[in-house]
């Protein structure tokens, strides 16, 4: 991103906090929230913290307006910055249509929604974005560069997808946090002692997935590698996958029912 780039970001909780860490000193930031700017954010370079829109320069003109307030608080914090016509609002809010933003906004803004995951607090994120028609190539570009601070980038043509993103990529670390609870509650069954259980669990889990993100193979060729024939790790799969789908149906299952709750929550935007 260029050095002169000018980012207004409202909200600065833990993913607005996240992306401000890894972007201050590359552009110019103002940060608009009420709440008290958090010690470790208080002396990043080339930021300014504002308690409301009203303390604003006038001169001020941000290339990026980054919504990461929360998703409720959209309908009362966006009216006032529709008087940024020529920004592009980037949201980082679950469940919030583009249509709806506008609407808050007050008419045909450039808008990206994007759906980030919990690993961008440490930079291993996965965001998905999707943009509207008046989003140009140089602020889509823009807006990639930043979310891109905190991870890996992709972006989608048809928003209605945002919802299976958010089933998969951004509901999945839950889900990786459950295997891990169920891996370390079936050791614990199975005689070993509630701290050693979840030693190994989390390991196991933390390196796998390091060992995934170095290698070039599917994660099916992978499973396939490490289960002997008439081994334990076949033994095991039997029952996990349940003559070879089981887990996959499970998961599917839960993901639509996620798919089908974030459609709810669109239409309560």
């Amino acid at each position: 991103m260029k050095a002169d780039t000018r980012l207004l970001l409202v909200g600065c909780g833990k993913m607005g906090g996240a992306l401000l860490q890894r972007i201050a000193g590359k552009l110019t930031a103002v940060i608009v929230d009420p709440a008290e700017a958090p010690a470790e954010l208080k002396s990043l370079p080339q930021t300014k913290w504002l308690s409301s829109l009203d303390a604003l320069d006038a001169g001020f003109k941000p290339d990026v307006v980054l919504l990461a307030v929360k998703p409720q608080q959209m309908p009362t914090v966006l009216p006032a910055y529709g008087r940024f016509k020529d920004s592009a609002f980037l949201s980082i809010a679950a469940g919030v249509p583009i249509a709806a933003m506008e609407k808050f906004l007050g008419g045909s803004f450039a808008v990206v929604r994007t759906m980030p995951n919990l690993p961008a607090k440490i930079g291993q994120g996965m965001t998905v974005a999707v943009a509207n028609s008046r989003v140009t190539a140089e602020q889509k570009h823009l807006c990639d560069d930043i979310m891109r601070a905190v991870g890996e980038t992709a972006w989608v043509e048809d928003e209605a997808l945002i919802d299976a993103v958010t089933a998969l990529s951004g509901n999945g670390p839950a889900y990786i946090f459950a295997l891990c609870e169920a891996l370390e509650k079936a050791g614990e069954e199975l005689g070993l002692s509630k701290t050693l259980s979840m030693k190994l669990a989390r390991q196991t889990v933390v390196g796998s997935s390091a060992l995934l993100a170095q290698s070039h193979e599917a994660p099916d060729v992978m499973r396939k590698a490490v289960t002997s024939p008439g081994g334990t790790t076949e033994a095991a799969l039997k029952e996990i996958m349940a003559n070879g789908n089981g887990l996959y149906e499970l998961m599917l299952k839960g993901m639509k029912a996620a798919v089908a709750r974030a459609r709810e929550l669109a239409k309560l935007a």
